[in-house]
C-alpha cells in the first residue's frame, strides 16, 4: 500500500531529526508502517567541544522534504503529525523565531561546562541542583549553554526572545506555537524544577534572564494546528494536529512500549542511549533524572558521548570498506579482540563519568593485530561502558526487567550480543525498528484519541540472551577496563589540554 493507493485510509505522520539523519513514517492510526523516508546531513564541528546544526537548512529542510516525500495524494488524510529530535539543544531565536546563530547541541557539545561547575556553586551546589532539577548541571544541561550564549555573544543574547530544541523549532514553524513538552524542559536545567513540573524562576532569572520560557505540555498534547502558511511551504492540510512531540530518545522509548517501571531501552546510535522508566523519581548524581513522557512517570536516563560514531570514524580512518565488511572482520576476531582493549571516550563522556577532558585509547597493540581485531574492541569497548552504566543504575535502586535493543547499530546483531555478552543482560528485539519516528507517530495518534494510552503498539520479535562461555572472559575484561580508565585518567586530561591549545582558547 503506498500513500497514492490507499483508498480511504487515513495516517498519522512521525518524524524524527537526529544527529546525521533526519527520518519520516507514515503509519495508519493503529500503527500500521505504510511508508518510510530519510534524509542524511552533517553536523558542524567548529571548534574542539563544539557541535552545532543549522536550523533552517538542517531541521526545516529535512522536515520540509521528507513531509513532501510522503505526501498522500489527499493531504488531509494526514490526521496528525508529530516532530521528536536530538536534544536538549539551545537554539536563541528572535522574538519572530526566527534563529540568530546555528543551535549548541546536546551533550556532544561541552563548551558550557565550565559554566556549568560556576552555576552549580552559584545556586547553593551540587546537592542542592539535584534535588531540584533531577540531574547535575553537566556538558548535556541546556541552562549552561544558554548562559554561555550571554557570556560568550552578548550580541546574540541582546536579541534573543525565543529559545528551542531541534522539535519545538520545527513545532513552532508547523503551528507558530511556543511550547516545550516536560521532559525537554526536565533537560533545561537549572530552569526547571522537577517535582513541580513547572519552570523554577528564580533560577531560570539567574541563568537566563529576561528570556520568555515556553508553554508546557506532554508530549501526545496537541501544540497547534498547522497554519495557513506552513500548509503551503509543506503541502500539508491546514489545520491538521501537531503534537508536541519530545526529545528523539523518548520519542523511541515510546515506540517500542518502554511506559512500564523497570523498563528499559537501550538505543544504539551515534551515541549510546540509556532510557529506564522509574515507578518513582530517582536522584542519582551520575545519571540524569527526568520527567518522562506522560503525567505521572518518570525516568532515569544515561548517554555515552560517542558509540556509533566511533564506528563511522574507524570506517573513515582505515577506508576501502564498509560497515558490512568491517562487521564480518569483527566477527571473525575472537571475544577479547586478541588481547586489545580500548576506552570510547572520543568525545569525552557524558555518564556516568561526566568528563568532558576523557579521551579514547586503544591499549595492547601489536603488529599481529588485524583491522578486524581493532573494530572489535571498539565495538567492545562500547560494550564495556554499557556495564559500567547498568552498575551506576543499579547503585541508584534501578534493575531492569525488561531491556529492550533499538536503533541503527542493531541493524546486525553483532554488536548488541556483543553487549549481551559482556553485561550478561538479555535484550529484546521490537518487531518494528524504525525508530523515534515510529514513536512520533504513536504521539500523533494518541493526541487525536486513535490509540488507547495503555495499548501496545508494537510487538517483540527475538530476544538475545548471554554466551555463558565468555563470562568469565568478560568479567576480567571489565575489570582491565576500569583499571584502564582509573590509571590512564590523569593522561586523558594532559593530551586534552594539549589539544584544546589548538582550539577556541572561550571555550
Amino acid at each position: 500500500m503506498t500513500p497514492s493507493t490507499a483508498g480511504t485510509h487515513t495516517y498519522v505522520l512521525g518524524i524524527d531529526i537526529g544527529t546525521a539523519s533526519t527520518k519520516a513514517v507514515l503509519c495508519t492510526p493503529d500503527g500500521g508502517i505504510v511508508q518510510q523516508a530519510r534524509r542524511e546531513h552533517s553536523t558542524s564541528l567548529p571548534g574542539p567541544g563544539r557541535a552545532e546544526h543549522d536550523a533552517e537548512g538542517i531541521w526545516w529542510a529535512d522536515v520540509h522534504a521528507l513531509i513532501r516525500e510522503l505526501l498522500p495524494s489527499r493531504p488531509e488524510r494526514i490526521r496528525a503529525v508529530c516532530v521528536s529530535g536530538i536534544g536538549p539543544c539551545v537554539l536563541p531565536a528572535d522574538a519572530d523565531g526566527r534563529p540568530l546563530r546555528p543551535a549548541l547541541l546536546y551533550g556532544v557539545d561541552t563548551r558550557a561546562v565550565p559554566l556549568a561547575e560556576r552555576i552549580e556553586r552559584e545556586l547553593g551546589g551540587a546537592d542542592a541542583v539535584l534535588a531540584r532539577c533531577g540531574s547535575r548541571l553537566g556538558s548535556q544541561s541546556a541552562g549552561p549553554k544558554l548562559a554561555w550564549l550571554r557570556h560568550h555573544e552578548p550580541e546574540v543574547w541582546a536579541a534573543t526572545a525565543k529559545v528551542f530544541t531541534a522539535h519545538s523549532y520545527v513545532t513552532h514553524r508547523l503551528t507558530g506555537a511556543y511550547v516545550l513538552d516536560h521532559h525537554s524542559a526536565s533537560q533545561y536545567a537549572p530552569l526547571y524544577d522537577l517535582a513541580a513540573r513547572a519552570w523554577h524562576q528564580p533560577w531560570a532569572q539567574a541563568v537566563a534572564p529576561g528570556l520568555a520560557l515556553p508553554e508546557l505540555a506532554w508530549p501526545a498534547d496537541i501544540a497547534g494546528r498547522v497554519t495557513a502558511r506552513a500548509a503551503a511551504a509543506t503541502g500539508l492540510a491546514a489545520g491538521t494536529p501537531v503534537a508536541v512531540g519530545t526529545i528523539d530518545a523518548w520519542a523511541e522509548a515510546e515506540s517500542v512500549d518502554v511506559r512500564d517501571p523497570g523498563d528499559l531501552m537501550l538505543m544504539y546510535g551515534s551515541t549510546l542511549f540509556f532510557v529506564g522508566v522509574t515507578g518513582t523519581p530517582v536522584r542519582s548524581p551520575a545519571l540524569w533524572s527526568t520527567a518522562g513522557n506522560h503525567p505521572g512517570q518518570h525516568t532515569l536516563a544515561a548517554g555515552m558521548a560517542s558509540s556509533g560514531s566511533i564506528t563511522q570514524w574507524f570506517r573513515d580512518l582505515t577506508g576501502g570498506a564498509g560497515f558490512p565488511q568491517l562487521t564480518a572482520e569483527a566477527a571473525a576476531s575472537p571475544p577479547g579482540a586478541g588481547g586489545l582493549l580500548a576506552l570510547p571516550y572520543f568525545a569525552g563522556e557524558r555518564t556516568p563519568v561526566a568528563d568532558p577532558q576523557a579521551r579514547g585509547i586503544i591499549a595492547g597493540l601489536t603488529l599481529r593485530h588485524t583491522r578486524g581485531d581493532v573494530y572489535r574492541a571498539l565495538l567492545e569497548a562500547t560494550a564495556l561502558a554499557v556495564r559500567h552504566h547498568l552498575d551506576a543504575f543499579a547503585e541508584a535502586g534501578f534493575t531492569p526487567g525488561r531491556v529492550v535493543a533499538v536503533g541503527g547499530g542493531t541493524t546486525h546483531p553483532l554488536w548488541p550480543q556483543i553487549v549481551t555478552d559482556v553485561t550478561g543482560v538479555a535484550q529484546e528485539y521490537p518487531h518494528e525498528r524504525c525508530g523515534a519516528s515510529y514513536g512520533d507517530a504513536r504521539f500523533a495518534a494518541l493526541a487525536i484519541g486513535a490509540v488507547r494510552p495503555g495499548a501496545r503498539w508494537n510487538r517483540p520479535a527475538k530476544v538475545l540472551t548471554p554466551s555463558a562461555a565468555t563470562r568469565d572472559l568478560f568479567a576480567d575484561r571489565y575489570a582491565a577496563y576500569q583499571d584502564l580508565r582509573t590509571a590512564t585518567g590523569p593522561l586523558q586530561h594532559r593530551l586534552a589540554a594539549a589539544q584544546d591549545r589548538h582550539g577556541d582558547p572561550t571555550r
